[in-house]
């Protein structure tokens, strides 16, 4: 017979600071090593502006989510939030869309690893990633706060390595002499450019899920959000811009491994194998977290009825769900094989990006008696998170919406089908 005890539940052991490593190590993974080339095509010398629009939205949608987190403290996210404050179908759509776009993170992290690892190589290597990450993620292998912390400190230590070999260039000085920041893009390419910036701010959610497992989190929580997120958001105007400056708008779109040419043009040759090392740590730990993530979620969802049911059969005495975790792994490698870095990262993005409208949508559904955000918050999260996935490449655009579309229409049968059955 079992009985319950307060050590069945989760122990309040985290503080502010660790519960800040926590979000700053979701956040800095492959993002920061690969999406500032594809934003900069969009956003020119304005690229700073982008990614303080990008921090600033993705800041909205993390108070947002802490609130929420509060009221649900069950997993699921908004695919919980919507349902409970807007409906089944927004439920859904979150939880579909949750699903589309982390299953383009992976590959877009794939990916990454691959470019720095092995160039020239980079679908069959970003293939074999996937492959052996799924495998482990099998073997119940879990991010714990001392592994989350390591990580950070890794990928921290290689971008501390990269400001200095950016001061070492020269390169840095001739900011002086720059007259402003050039022709104004248009609203599109900056706004544009934030929404795949985006891309690198998406975890800070993990920090608003740790309500069981902080002490005090009524205030351990919003600072903890505002730590990480700053610090993040300091990190990455400090790496944007000087790579922006180091290798030049041209050199920086044309590259698909940025901070190694910013090594590279400070003739640290030596150093270049450190940092591919760095950054596949980075995207190998990212990437076998997103891929458990996307399978619970997938596994839920199948539970509820809202995907096939044979996603959430479970084998092994761990019971995985194995089908579940085929069947994402097989879409990952589709994607890797058939699209290219930057499609991957503005479709994940834009995924992102509709997953937050919604949750800030539901936050402001909060009651007067319930911990809502002041009003500014979720609205501005959600006007901003509309407005910046409307501003990705226009074919990202218009297949986020198909995709959409398809996740309603299959919403819309299933309904059909149930109530058939009722009858």
């Amino acid at each position: 017979m079992t009985t319950s005890s307060p050590q069945t539940g989760p122990a309040r052991a985290l503080g502010t600071v660790d519960a800040a490593a926590i979000g700053a190590g979701a956040m800095l993974g492959a993002g920061v090593f690969s999406v500032f080339a594809p934003a900069a095509q969009h956003a020119g010398a304005w690229l700073p502006v982008a990614i303080l629009i990008a921090g600033l939205v993705a800041y909205c949608n993390a108070v947002s989510s802490a609130r929420l987190a509060a009221c649900h403290p069950e997993s699921g996210g908004a695919y919980v939030y919507g349902r409970a404050r807007l409906g089944d179908l927004w439920g859904y759509l979150a939880g579909w869309s949750f699903v589309v776009g982390k299953i383009a993170s992976c590959a877009a992290v794939a990916l990454t690893f691959a470019t720095y690892v092995l160039p020239g190589w980079e679908r069959p290597v970003a293939v074999a990633a996937v492959i052996v990450m799924t495998a482990v993620g099998h073997r119940g292998i879990r991010r714990s706060t001392f592994v989350v912390k390591t990580l950070l400190v890794v990928v921290l230590a290689v971008l501390a390595g990269i400001v200095v070999a950016m001061s070492m260039s020269g390169r840095l000085a001739a900011v002086a002499e720059i007259d402003g920041l050039g022709p104004w893009p248009g609203s599109f390419g900056v706004l544009g450019a934030a929404g795949m910036i985006f891309f690198a701010f998406t975890g800070y959610a993990r920090v608003a899920a740790l309500g069981g497992e902080v002490r005090r989190p009524e205030t351990t929580i919003p600072r903890a959000i505002a730590l990480s997120l700053g610090g993040v958001l300091l990190i990455y105007l400090v790496v944007g811009t000087g790579t922006l400056i180091v290798l030049g708008r041209e050199r920086l779109i044309a590259s698909t491994a940025p901070m190694i040419d910013v090594v590279r043009v400070a003739g640290l040759e030596w150093a270049v194998p450190l940092v591919a090392v760095g950054v596949a740590v980075a995207c190998l730990g990212a990437l076998v977290t997103l891929l458990t993530g996307i399978t619970r979620t997938t596994a839920a969802m199948a539970a509820d009825g809202h995907l096939p049911r044979v996603l959430d059969r479970r084998v092994g005495r761990h019971g995985v769900p194995a089908y579940a975790e085929a069947a994402i792994a097989a879409v990952v490698v589709v994607l890797v094989l058939f699209t290219d870095l930057t499609g991957a990262i503005s479709f994940s993005a834009f995924g992102a990006l509709v997953y937050y409208a919604i949750t800030n949508a539901s936050a402001l559904r909060l009651g007067p008696e319930e911990p809502r955000p002041p009003l500014l918050v979720p609205l501005g999260g959600l006007v901003g998170c509309v407005v910046l996935a409307c501003s990705l490449p226009l074919p990202v655009v218009g297949v986020g919406a198909v995709v959409l579309a398809s996740g309603a229409a299959l919403w819309w049968v299933r309904e059909r089908l149930s109530a058939r059955t009722r009858d």
